[in-house]
């Protein structure tokens, strides 16, 4: 689609019966990657594409009434992490907090929320030869069934949201979430992680939230549904933006979280330059978080050669490969890497110096945390995906097909784009023409 295209392409819709939204996305070609290159390199083996659906459509099949306007916004955003549905080709992947950007008005970048109404949402779908078909989707709701949208949460701590144009204040919404990592527990439930506490949820097999989990200290206050201070309050100093993003289902039913990027300790700029960040154990039996572990990032330009930022570096998936194995993807908006690490009990700083944030110097200052004594989680390289031909930028979801098969899914932030240009004059979206894609990796040898 063309990012100055006028008017949208329109897609056949159908609500099934018993189901809140069944939408066919449209047939999008992106053709299939030869397997171009020696056997024993990663290649691209498929690619699908998901259609455009309009935003207001989506939405309102869900909860009528929630999006007035749109603005010519697609739904995207659900590349924010995928997880295998059991039947083949299937997966259930989330929203993040709906179309978001950025302007600057007299020299401060404000965040927008173009279409404030909207409501992330599970979507379950299906890859059929190079098209994405949305099976189910299901809406994430407050304990009464309303709307938790994806606003910010409170003043001072997050954002200020505004209208479309960044010239007016929206209000912020306790009950908002930014939702980034999911995964299916054997009961039905969902589990997924915020970026805003940043916070762990648990939801029903409808959507509703059953408890949200926050740092000790967040205090909270008015939202519409459980929310629990249960996890460390060093994450209080989490990066605006930069919550959790990571989530991993082990086969024991504990459950491992992923730090976006390193805590602002002591402050911004402690942050900014870090590359340690933190990956949390929870007991979902518990209801608990039982350790706690530093996970040190390649050099950015080890990463992402093109980047010489040390603050672009993110880790946006994990995925359980082993009882106690993760991969573990760092990445860059242009370039990822796929590591291996296991959780021992003698890497676990849970309640030590480190978890505190009144040690100085901090975990995230460390130039060198092993020679000071921090059991650092050991990595192993599996695939560089920055050298895989066909792998688009910005993946921020990693699936386990099979041993030596990945799905990955990108997120197109909903065609959006930062700045003044985002809107025509008519206030309706100038489309990046960036698409929601999965792709499928085959790797040389098992994980």
């Amino acid at each position: 689609m063309s990012p100055h295209a006028v008017s949208r392409r329109r897609v056949r819709r159908s609500v099934a019966a018993g189901l809140p939204l069944a939408v066919v996305a449209a047939l999008v070609v992106t053709g299939t990657a030869s397997a171009e290159g020696h056997h024993s390199q990663a290649r691209v083996t498929a690619t699908a594409t998901l259609g455009d659906i309009p935003l207001g459509t989506f939405s309102n099949a869900l909860l009528p009434g929630t999006v007035a306007d749109d603005r010519g916004v697609d739904l995207g955003g659900i590349g924010s992490d995928i997880y295998p549905a059991g039947r083949k080709g299937e997966f259930w992947t989330v929203t993040d907090r709906g179309p978001n950007g950025q302007i600057k008005v007299d020299g401060t970048k404000r965040r927008t929320f173009p279409v404030p109404g909207f409501d992330p949402a599970i979507v379950k779908i299906r890859v059929s030869g190079d098209t994405v078909k949305v099976l189910d989707s299901i809406p994430i709701t407050t304990s009464r069934g309303k709307a938790v949208t994806g606003l910010s949460n409170q003043a001072e701590r997050d954002e200020t949201p505004y209208t479309y144009d960044a010239q007016t204040p929206l209000s912020y919404n306790p009950n908002g979430v930014d939702t980034e990592g999911i995964v299916r527990a054997a009961d039905g439930t969902f589990w997924l992680v915020d970026e805003y506490g940043p916070s762990l949820l648990h939801v029903s097999a409808r959507g509703k939230v059953l408890t949200r989990y926050v740092p000790k200290g967040l205090n909270l206050k008015g939202a519409d549904y459980p929310v629990v201070e249960a996890l460390p309050s060093v994450l209080l100093h989490r990066k605006i933006n930069r919550g959790f993003e990571g989530l991993a289902l082990l086969p024991g039913g504990d459950l491992v979280v992923a730090v976006q990027s390193p805590l602002s300790l002591p402050d911004g700029d402690a942050g900014e330059a870090s590359l340690t960040t933190r990956l949390l154990r929870f007991s979902t039996k518990k209801q608990a978080v039982t350790a706690e572990y530093a996970y040190r990032f390649d050099p950015v330009n080890v990463v992402d050669p093109s980047e010489d930022d040390t603050s672009e570096l993110k880790i946006s998936s994990v995925v359980a490969v082993g009882r106690d194995k993760l991969l573990v993807e760092e990445r860059t908006d242009k370039a990822a890497r796929l590591q291996t690490v296991k959780l021992t009990s003698s890497a676990n700083i849970l309640g030590s110096r480190w978890d505190k944030d009144t040690t100085s110097p901090s975990l995230e200052q460390l130039d060198d945390p092993a020679a000071s004594g921090v059991p650092v989680l050991r990595k192993r390289l599996v695939v560089d995906l920055g050298t895989v031909d066909g792998v688009p930028g910005k993946v921020e979801g990693v699936a386990l097909v099979n041993d030596r098969t990945l799905a990955l899914i990108n997120d197109n932030d909903f065609g959006m784009t930062d700045g003044t240009g985002a809107f025509d004059a008519q206030g309706r979206l100038v489309d990046s023409g960036i698409e929601t894609t999965v792709t499928y990796v085959r790797l040389p040898h098992g994980i």
